[in-house]
């Protein structure tokens, strides 16, 4: 996608504006095209190109944590070989959706939407829109819209978590953080630390073990992970006989039952789950690496996301010698290194800290309404995508415990049947309201029951759930079919409303 400005005129006032380029963004745009076909959007990205994480992360192997017949639009099949794809792969895949829906028309790029005011008098978003070539702001323009639809996922493109480490500027060689992963490293022969556990620093790991001197994993506590082939062969072999639209749809049943089965089994009985998983990486490994130390965590499985290991790669480099995993903690970075708790010293000339994200709310975006800032920690959340006492807003949050794009898909939809039921019913507002003493409803986290850290760092600062329907994030595939594709509008909790008509004062 080229960065430089479109050539048709950007329209004054569009029904929706979708803030957004990513996975969800370009969802999102399909589905208005498709279902709501009347109504004029624009989709503003503040980078130059699309694809938003595919986009943005360019480390050494990266690749889906999800298989793509779960991560992929239930509207395009995914075809090709490899469930788990790389960057590139998943790239060519959504510019392939942009071209054959015609979505490229919608985008401006460089659009970094900085403030988003409503004003109930005449039921419009003003958003204030700085233009931006990189992190240059360039100008700043209005824009308004009915609707407001924010597809910028959940983490800030700004920057990663950087813990503080004691005497990280003594450090002679490099330090890179995976979401600013420079063009210019060579990791070549060079002794690599990892910092981290999770999906990143697994990938990372075999990756950079393939030409590197030697890699290490170091890690302050374990994380679970499983190893699966990159390949459905069930996926493949469907496709050979049936039509591409049914075998991905008997493709995505099947993985998104299984998936829904894993997790209740978590849930149910973590400790069998447990045992097979360890069991699973003891076969992995081998003999050299110590399971219990290095691969057990103190939590039960799926409290924390599970990490995929397709075709057993990051076991494969630990059998072979070329990486190690190391379970410590940080004393301190020397010239040379990195001290450790325990008096061992890891020697290396690259350090990576793939130590997770930032998270924020709606891509920080400041939201006002009626000239007063929305504090979003003190909002309920109205089936996690909408929130009590903002009009007109919905937000697109995936799911933790399975594919992003499951809950992307269903979140555009119930946008799509809104706008339908406004224009149906002649209102032009939408505001999600506690019912009568709902205001005393028992507060809880945005997510329950998922205990990561960079989740666990900005949980007080998110929106609550309530302890009834619809005030709930149940983050459940099942329910939320139910609840975002079939149930009714009118529910005594989104107020449809249509705004007065000024009258003329006399002359």
């Amino acid at each position: 996608m080229a960065s430089t400005e479109s050539s048709r005129v950007v329209p004054s006032h569009v029904d929706v504006i979708v803030i957004g380029a990513g996975i969800s963004g370009i969802g999102a745009a399909y589905h208005l095209r498709t279902m709501c076909p009347d109504r004029t959007f624009t989709i503003l990205e503040a980078r130059d190109d699309i694809g938003g994480t595919w986009d943005l992360f360019r480390y050494p192997g990266v690749r889906s944590d999800s298989d793509m017949h779960t991560l992929g639009y239930s509207f395009k099949p995914w075809t090709a070989e490899r469930s788990i794809a790389d960057g590139p792969s998943i790239m060519a895949y959504l510019r392939e959706t942009v071209a054959e829906n015609d979505i490229g028309q919608h985008i401006r790029f460089g659009r970094r939407v900085r403030r988003a005011d409503w004003d109930s008098a005449t039921s419009t978003w003003t958003l204030t829109v700085d233009r931006v070539e990189g992190e240059t702001v360039l100008d700043t323009v209005e824009m308004t819209c009915s609707f407001l639809f924010v597809c910028a996922g959940y983490y800030s493109y700004r920057s990663g978590h950087a813990p503080e480490f004691p005497g990280r500027e003594r450090f002679r060689g490099r330090v890179v953080h995976p979401q600013e992963w420079p063009s210019d490293l060579d990791h070549t022969g060079r002794r690599v630390v990892v910092i981290g556990s999770g999906a990143t620093a697994v990938t990372l790991v075999p990756a950079m073990a393939e030409t590197a001197e030697h890699v290490t994993m170091l890690q302050r506590s374990p994380t679970y992970v499983v190893a699966r082939p990159d390949t459905d062969a069930v996926a493949n072999a469907l496709r050979r006989v049936l039509p591409a639209r049914v075998a991905y749809a008997l493709t995505r049943a099947k993985n998104t039952t299984m998936q829904q089965l894993i997790y209740r089994k978590t849930r149910t009985d973590p400790a069998t789950v447990r045992r097979k998983l360890l069991d699973g990486v003891r076969d992995g490994v081998g003999d050299g690496v110590d399971v219990d130390r290095h691969f057990t965590p103190a939590y039960d499985p799926w409290d924390q996301r599970l990490c995929l290991i397709p075709n057993g790669d990051l076991f494969a480099a630990l059998r072979s010698g070329r990486a190690t995993v190391v379970t410590d903690t940080i004393e301190t970075f020397t010239e040379t290194g990195i001290a450790l708790a325990s008096g061992e010293h890891l020697d290396c000339d690259i350090i990576v800290t793939a130590t997770g994200l930032e998270l924020v709310n709606l891509g920080e975006i400041e939201v006002v309404v009626d000239g007063d800032p929305v504090d979003f920690a003190n909002t309920f959340t109205y089936r996690g995508l909408a929130y009590s006492d903002v009009p007109n807003l919905v937000s697109t949050f995936g799911y933790i415990n399975a594919s992003w794009t499951l809950r992307a898909d269903l979140t555009s939809t119930f946008v799509c049947r809104l706008l339908q039921h406004m224009r149906a019913t002649g209102t032009d507002r939408v505001t999600p309201r506690l019912r009568p003493g709902e205001e005393s409803m028992t507060r809880r986290p945005w997510i329950e029951d998922f205990s990561a850290g960079y989740m666990q760092r900005m949980m007080p600062l998110l929106p609550k759930q309530g302890d009834r329907e619809p005030w709930t994030n149940p983050q459940r595939l099942s329910a939320d079919r139910k609840a975002l594709r079939r149930a009714p509008l009118d529910d005594g909790v989104l107020i449809f409303e249509r705004t007065p008509v000024p009258v003329p004062e006399p002359v």
